[in-house]
């Protein structure tokens, strides 16, 4: 998941537009990438544990075993995968499963699939990653004996707490994080501090853990009989890396070499944590006392009692941390599949000074439901992790096969590429399968949530399919002499002294053909001034510019608009500026109405928006697949919200003007007319 936050802010880029090494840009990646993986430790060894059936089954060849599988898979497809590999494969900088299938498409039209699908699983996994890891946290809270004393064993105060923390988190969000943005760095860095030192201190006391490197000792249990939970055991220990896709989502963010430098100290901290939660679990085997304790956590239970709740609190945060990641790495992977042309446009906001960090309402809203669900429903961090996991292997699988027509495509490599792609769909394959044991006890919230995102991507995609085969730009100028006509008919009356349109398209020469429909073949819409704008969002914060292109006329201007990222979208109180611009140049006649509440008369004319929507006529000759595929895309567009929100047009005079999108009519009888009967 794309786990951008206002941190990083602080990272400087250099004179070619790179992100180079620095002490405060590995901070700030310590803070950005590593949170998902990096909350790992807090439930991989208790569900390992669970599956295994509890501290009473704990062996040698269990722990030395469970040890191995996690490190070696941590290792393959974390290090191997994704920090040797798939960091290389960046557009422009910038990486993400979307960003890799911008890359390779040309491939192939079918690439879209798994481009749709690895989407989707990593939204679907950002949903369910806020509720299990800060549920962790909170169940943390019982291992303090004082707490446990208020809170019981009762699951529905923890539930409330989480519910609490979560609501406060997503109601967060609109108002930007960028004041505690920059603590995140040094927060995640003395937390894995904390993980790395707490699990040296049990290593070093029962040394045998490290026989752990062994992978020889992985494959062994897997395949023993003593390995009660069979290749279940396989989804516990893929939760050790679920945060892997994070290093490569999040380049762009902070720079490849800034994960180059910073991974080694994560992961050594990382694999210390988990070999001194085995130790310690070789060392209390028989404890009696454990045996009763229900849902067992190694993390939380080996720490001393005087620092037991410092690791809670630190804990929490580190989850928090985590889960403010997800949430505003969800918001930068739906900003891509716009883009994309995947996903709806939406409105967007930038709390913060940096384009990374995004705010899209609609998508914090349907999270913030989504999360609150998922607490209610399964309540447990145990149930939890049941469904966690599963889609990120999706996710992994499809990222995979993307990479296979990057290295074979793009690197024009011929016999590594195969290699990559067996060994990699095969291992996260077993993952996968291993997952889908949980599908009845859990997994199945994900899937279903993966699906109806992957339904959404489709369902817009086909949509836009459909709709670009009849996407028709006409040449402005050659319709200049009929606007010039239109305006001077007497025979219809003056709409408004200024008549806008808002596009999408960026070219001055080209205008969409439903525009030139709406203003000549509906009612023929007669203006002193024909506007045709669109906004282009800079990389810039502060940007605050605009072109204009007059065609020789004094009355067709197409506006090009530059506006920043931070830079509110008033178009109407920007549009008006213009006016008064071009009228004092002598390039506009003059627009002076006599007739004003104030004293002096108003100095511009009047102002319609005309916003254009396509509708799919009954009569249209159409296949029935393409009219389902645009009345699915139509409705969700409905949902998405309206472009007069976006534009800050609420307060001015909008005209919605409904185009049909097939100008190909189906044959209709002629009707015949009878006499009325006397």
């Amino acid at each position: 998941m794309s786990q951008t936050t206002d941190s990083a802010a602080s990272v400087q880029h250099d004179a070619h537009g790179a992100i180079p090494v620095s002490i405060g840009a590995m901070l700030v990646t310590l803070g950005v990438v590593y949170g998902d993986i990096g909350t790992s430790p807090m439930y991989v060894t208790k569900a390992l544990l669970a599956g295994q059936g509890g501290i009473a089954t704990v062996t040698e060849e269990f722990i030395l075993g469970a040890l191995s599988l996690v490190i070696w898979t941590v290792t393959l497809l974390t290090t191997v995968k994704y920090v040797l590999i798939s960091l290389k494969a960046d557009n422009h900088g910038e990486g993400g499963i979307f960003a890799l299938y911008s890359i390779v498409r040309r491939y192939g039209k079918k690439l879209i699939v798994p481009a749709m699908l690895g989407g989707a699983a990593l939204l679907a996994d950002g949903v369910l990653t806020p509720a299990v890891t800060i549920t962790t946290a909170i169940e943390g809270l019982r291992t303090i004996d004082a707490i446990h004393n208020i809170m019981g064993d009762d699951q529905m105060r923890v539930v409330i707490i989480t519910l609490v923390i979560v609501c406060i988190l997503f109601a967060v969000q609109r108002a930007g994080t960028s004041k505690i943005g920059h603590a995140f760095g040094p927060v995640m860095t003395f937390w894995f501090l904390f993980l790395g030192g707490t699990g040296l201190v049990y290593v070093l006391a029962n040394p045998v853990v490290l026989k752990a490197f062994n992978p020889v000792r992985g494959i062994a249990f897997l395949l023993s009989p003593h390995n009660t939970a069979g290749i279940m055991i396989l989804g516990s220990c893929f939760l050790a890396t679920t945060g892997a896709e994070a290093l490569y989502s999040d380049m762009g963010h902070v720079g490849r070499g800034n994960i180059y430098a910073t991974w080694p100290f994560v992961k050594t901290c990382l694999i210390l944590s988990y070999l001194g939660q085995g130790a310690w679990l070789l060392a209390n085997a028989g404890n009696s006392e454990l045996l009763a304790i229900n849902d067992l956590n190694p993390f939380f239970q080996m720490l001393p009692e005087m620092m037991r709740p410092f690791g809670v609190i630190l804990s929490t945060c580190a989850a928090i941390i985590a889960s403010q990641a997800l949430i505003t790495g969800a918001f930068s992977l739906v900003s891509e599949a716009s883009r994309l042309d995947l996903m709806p446009h939406m409105q967007v906001f930038y709390p913060a000074e940096t384009k990374g960090q995004l705010y899209i309402p609609m998508v914090n809203n349907v999270m913030w439901v989504g999360c609150a669900f998922v607490v209610l429903l399964f309540q447990s961090s145990a149930r939890m992790e049941a469904a966690y996991g599963l889609a990120i292997t999706i996710t992994m699988i499809c990222t995979s096969l993307l990479l296979f027509f990057y290295l074979h495509g793009v690197r024009k490599l011929h016999v590594f590429p195969w290699i990559f792609v067996v060994f990699f769909v095969s291992l996260e394959g077993f993952f996968f399968i291993s997952s889908l044991t949980k599908f009845f006890h859990g997994g199945y919230f994900t899937i279903l949530l993966a699906a109806l995102i992957m339904s959404v991507m489709v369902a817009w995609y086909n949509g836009s399919r459909v709709e670009r085969r009849q996407y028709t730009m006409l040449p402005v100028r050659k319709y200049l002499e009929q606007l010039g006509r239109l305006r001077n008919d007497s025979s219809y009356e003056v709409l408004c002294d200024n008549l806008v349109y808002l596009t999408n398209s960026t070219s001055t020469d080209m205008l969409d053909r439903d525009i030139l429909y709406s203003i000549f073949d509906k009612h023929p819409k007669r203006a002193n001034a024909y506007w045709f704008l669109n906004v282009e969002v800079t990389d810039q914060p502060h940007t605050f510019e605009y072109s204009v292109e007059n065609y020789g006329t004094d009355y067709v201007f197409r506006v090009h608009l530059h506006l920043g990222y931070k830079v509110n979208q008033r178009v109407n109180a920007y549009l008006r500026q213009i006016v008064g611009d071009l009228r004092a140049s002598g390039e506009l006649p003059a627009q002076v109405s006599p007739y004003s509440v104030y004293k002096e008369p108003n100095s511009i004319g009047s102002f319609k928006f005309c916003m254009i929507r396509k509708t799919l006529a009954p009569e249209s000759d159409v296949e029935p697949s393409d009219a389902r595929a645009i009345a699915i895309k139509y409705a969700i567009r409905r949902f998405a919200g309206s472009p007069v929100q976006w534009f800050g047009l609420e307060n001015s005079n909008v005209l919605y003007e409904y185009v049909p999108l097939f100008t190909k009519f189906k044959h209709v009888d002629h009707i015949k007319r009878v006499e009325i009967a006397e």
